[in-house]
């Protein structure tokens, strides 16, 4: 609203798009983020946007930097965990532990703090500490029977967890929880389980077509064998005389050019002497 109409239509045009792109095409997205960003960039949903398209293509200090101005415009902490993120992506897990600890945290929503807590859980396997990484996950949330929009990632990330601790069984189990509540198929949960049972999918287009090719190749052998027994016993059944003849009709079709006035046909020739013969 603190545009002029013309240059909001513009810049509303380009947010759209980069809300339509995000997930399928993050550069291009990342692009209208940027004419968004040239045209107002004192707005904060422009920054925030423009935050989020630089997230996507791991552009970390750059989405950082946009959601820290996004943050200074709005007052919001909404952006907090991601923020964090952006510390972890920058390679700075102990920064993202330390927002993990800030008053901001109590400000978020239910949803915000799970996402915090998502966050911490991931900067602490980034320093290798794999069992605090899944007490940080172990929540009220995680053990909750009802299902939110947060649910079947909070799961997965501790079953992920538990798997990288090598405790399979007990992963096995939170998969199985992760991918009942995962409604949408917003995480691979299914194929994580059935890695940790051994199934092994095989594509079974790419199985026919190779079982047809060798089956064409053995049929084309089949063929090539038939064909060599048909000339065989060609062979052993024509009479020389007939070959002689056969050969001389070739001989005469293949070199006699009818436009060619100083050719003769062979068959012409051998009439003409003949005909000299019976004479003399």
């Amino acid at each position: 609203m603190s545009l002029p109409k013309g240059l909001a239509e513009e810049v509303s045009k380009n947010l759209v798009m980069v809300a339509r792109l995000i997930d399928e095409d993050p550069e291009q997205a990342y692009a209208y983020s940027r004419i968004a960003l040239r045209l107002a960039s004192r707005v904060a949903a422009v920054r925030e946007a423009a935050g989020f398209a630089a997230y996507a293509t791991q552009k970390y200090s750059e989405a950082l930097a946009e959601f820290r101005a996004a943050k200074r415009m709005t007052g919001s902490v909404e952006l907090w965990p991601v923020m964090a993120d952006c510390e972890r992506g920058l390679g700075r897990p102990e920064r993202a532990l330390a927002m993990a600890g800030e008053p901001e945290v109590q400000k978020l929503d239910k949803a915000g703090q799970v996402e915090m807590r998502l966050v911490a859980a991931g900067a602490r396997r980034d320093q290798g500490q794999l069992e605090a990484a899944i007490v940080t996950l172990q929540s009220p949330e995680l053990a909750s029977s009802a299902v939110q929009p947060w649910t079947a990632r909070l799961r997965y990330a501790y079953a992920d967890a538990l798997v990288a601790a090598g405790r399979e069984d007990e992963a096995r189990e939170w998969f199985g929880k992760a991918l009942e509540a995962d409604k949408d198929g917003a995480t691979d949960a299914s194929d994580r389980l059935a890695e940790l049972d051994g199934v092994e999918f095989v594509d079974a287009a790419i199985d026919l077509s190779d079982d047809d090719e060798v089956e064409n190749e053995d049929l084309a052998e089949d063929d090539r064998d038939e064909d060599d027994e048909d000339d065989e016993d060609i062979e052993d059944d024509e009479d020389p005389a007939e070959v002689a003849a056969a050969e001389r009709a070739t001989d005469v079709t293949e070199y006699y050019d009818e436009d060619d006035e100083e050719y003769e046909s062979l068959e012409q020739s051998a009439a003409d002497a003949d005909v000299r013969g019976d004479k003399a």
